[in-house]
């Protein structure tokens, strides 16, 4: 995308979208292998990165690790008839490598293939289609010791474990995503390093991320080679960026921001390669690997630049962007991330579903995927039961009302969006914030683990009965 990038008037905005979605569209909900399996040393899985850094100490905000979280490992067939009663037509969800092959590489762990066979079975029966997700952030310990996702060889080591997977579940399973967010899993992770493994080094960021890209191109063959019916895409994690002020500063700023989070996924993953004005950036910066030119080799980029059958996009919020000179030692692009007065949630981001009409309308009219997912959003709020046993999530049910009205907006834009998944089922182990925040329409009961859907839960599925954001 060039800095141009197409600009909607207020009248597209607020053009109302009561009308139905598209016949079969995909209504689901979405989790993560870590945030909600537990059994962590459970039937032979490996340690992942996550595990490790859990217990590195002051890195997870309440002391909290994936140990048990919400024991879906155990609770799965409880979980499938809770899906099942909230008439979800599809789940998202991701596969644990460490579960899979426990040090990366090398030996299978039946029991742990076993799991996914039977959940995916147990889907199948209940009438919900799965959407498998490859790689959600829990990389094997094992292979972060041998370089992580900086190294080449970790894509290398990703072939056999995709073949592995592929092959035992392609019969079945026809929608997968190779990764969730390799913004995350390399610049926030390696460069920012709120996430594990927690490093702060610009050039390994960049050379993760471009190892990840490179993965998912490798996957996509193999994938349709063991799954006959597939449909192969990825997931990134997308935000509309917008100048605080018309000022030139603010918006080379926006340009770089929008660079640096966005264009540099979309751009290669479409075959424009990486952004010229970000290598020349971080060139000039000095966060550039020396040597890029050896990192980035002959064909990695037509790799990259495979095929696939739609884009995943996850959409939480908008940002803001205001320049201003950072330490050198904040690690950050140098630019403020700022919000207008506005509602927040619990995580501190701003409510902003126009955000999601934006990003949807831009990635069609600039990057042209065949289909688009909504493949995460959703909003932390800590509502909790009350004394008739309800969970009264209001401002979760206004949430996500007004994004699928955006989202019902981009389709009449023209966007081929085919289905939305909220983020998340089940409250959950969110990351580095632990278990202080509540993204789920399901509540649970950590030390109990019994789950109560909330009032968000019970409208969603009208909304899935009436195919129709209004549902009342």
């Amino acid at each position: 995308m060039s800095a141009q990038s197409h600009r909607f008037t207020r009248t597209e905005i607020d053009k109302p979208a009561s009308e139905p979605f598209p016949d079969g569209f995909v209504w689901g909900a979405a989790t993560s292998a870590y945030q909600i399996e537990g059994a962590a040393n459970g039937d032979g899985r490996g340690e992942s990165i996550w595990d490790r850094f859990c217990r590195t100490p002051g890195r997870i905000r309440d002391g909290g690790v994936g140990d048990v979280a919400c024991d879906h490992y155990h609770l799965w067939r409880d979980d499938i008839a809770l899906m099942k009663e909230l008439g979800l037509k599809a789940y998202r969800f991701s596969i644990s490598w460490p579960r899979v092959i426990p040090e990366g590489r090398g030996p299978v762990n039946a029991k742990g293939l076993d799991f996914y066979s039977r959940l995916v079975d147990g889907l199948l029966e209940a009438g919900i289609v799965p959407y498998a997700t490859l790689f959600h952030w829990d990389l094997p310990q094992r292979l972060q010791e041998a370089g992580g996702w900086p190294s080449r060889e970790t894509a290398d080591a990703f072939r056999p474990y995709v073949e592995t997977v592929a092959r035992r579940l392609g019969d079945r399973v026809e929608n997968w995503i190779t990764h969730n967010e390799p913004w995350c899993a390399s610049l926030q992770s390696h460069q920012i390093g709120h996430h594990a493994p927690g490093l702060r080094d610009w050039p390994a960021a960049l050379r993760a991320s471009h190892h990840l890209l490179l993965s998912h191109g490798w996957a996509v063959p193999i994938v349709r080679a063991h799954s006959p019916r597939a449909k192969v895409g990825i997931t990134l994690n997308l935000t509309p960026a917008e100048p605080a002020s018309p000022s030139d500063g603010d918006r080379d700023a926006t340009r770089h921001f929008d660079g640096y989070f966005n264009r540099w996924f979309l751009d290669p993953l479409y075959g424009r390669g990486y952004p010229s004005d970000m290598i020349a950036d971080y060139a000039r910066e000095g966060r550039l690997p020396k040597e890029w030119d050896e990192v980035v080799r002959a064909g990695d980029l037509d790799a990259i630049a495979v095929p696939t059958d739609f884009l995943g996009v996850n959409y939480y919020n908008r940002t803001v962007v205001r320049s201003e000179s950072l330490p050198e030692s904040d690690n950050l692009p140098r630019t403020v991330f700022l919000a207008p007065e506005s509602e927040w949630t619990e995580m501190g981001w701003e409510v902003h579903p126009d955000g999601l009409y934006q990003t949807l309308c831009r990635v069609h009219f600039d990057y042209g995927p065949a289909r688009i997912y909504v493949t995460e959003n959703g909003a932390s709020w800590s509502d909790a039961p009350g004394p008739d046993g309800r969970v009264p999530d209001h401002r979760r049910i206004r949430f996500l009302r007004d994004h699928f009205r955006a989202a019902r907006r981009a389709i009449s834009a023209g966007v081929p969006l085919a289905g939305y998944f909220v983020w998340s089922l089940l409250d959950n182990f969110e990351w580095d914030r632990g278990y202080s925040q509540r993204f789920g329409i399901v509540w649970v009961d950590y030390a109990t683990q019994r789950r109560i859907p909330k009032e968000s839960a019970r409208w969603y599925r009208r909304v899935i009965d009436s195919n129709c954001a209004e549902a009342s």
